[in-house]
């Protein structure tokens, strides 16, 4: 024989108080304006106004993703680079930030893996052409054991135009992985003078196609 059922309960009611609300609506506006998981390490909207600018020029960048560079990747919503940090070919700490002003393609490269070995002449022959006080390719080795095989490699290839850096820690790599950018190698962003991401890509590029120089130059504008 079944037991009776019970009798319906009435809902208890929760009393939230009004330091626990604004609380709760703050996160919820945290979240509604991007302020968590974005490039730039989980900033708040305080720095959407440093890329209303980038905001505005990826539209016109997206359709030029295409031929040798169909792979880049444009954001709807440009967001502040991480801050990352690497050497110089005289051993002095360099930072992004030092590069601000300035439109940057920052590659990150070894002498191991052979698809950044390929794209080194490309990415040299786009400094050549296009570098300038507003423009310039960074390109940054994380090579950790031989330091002098990056320097030797790009002298063999006769890569003259190109500074050298260098990040023997590889931390810049780890940095950008922990923003969602850098999944393996070679990994290039675009940069824009604010320091505000306008593209990306994981792999290798043709950097000295037509396509890739015009989605450059769009960039520059």
């Amino acid at each position: 024989m079944s037991n009776p059922p019970e009798p319906p309960r009435t809902p208890r009611k929760i009393a939230v108080g009004p330091l626990v609300l604004a609380l709760i609506l703050a996160v919820a506006s945290l979240y509604a304006f991007g302020g968590f998981g974005n490039l730039s390490g989980g900033k708040t909207v305080a720095n959407a106004g440093q890329c209303k600018a980038a905001a505005a020029k990826v539209a016109s960048l997206k359709p030029l993703a295409k031929g040798e560079v169909a792979a880049l990747q444009v954001p709807d919503r440009p967001a502040p680079v991480v801050s990352l940090s690497f050497f110089n070919a005289k051993g002095e700490a360099v930072t992004l930030a030092a590069f601000r002003g300035r439109t940057v393609l920052l590659n990150l490269w070894a002498t191991w893996c052979v698809p950044c070995r390929k794209e080194m002449p490309a990415l040299d022959a786009v400094q050549a052409e296009l570098g300038s006080k507003n423009f310039e390719v960074v390109a940054v080795s994380i090579d950790q054991r031989n330091l002098e095989k990056p320097r030797q490699f790009l002298e063999e290839i006769k890569v003259t135009h190109l500074a050298y850096y260098a990040d023997p820690s590889a931390k810049i790599f780890q940095d950008l992985k922990a923003a969602g950018r850098a999944f393996g190698m070679p990994t290039t962003l675009l940069i824009d003078a604010q320091g505000c991401e306008l593209a990306y890509i994981a792999g290798p590029a043709e950097w000295a196609s037509p396509e890739a120089l015009a989605f450059v130059r769009a960039a520059l504008k």
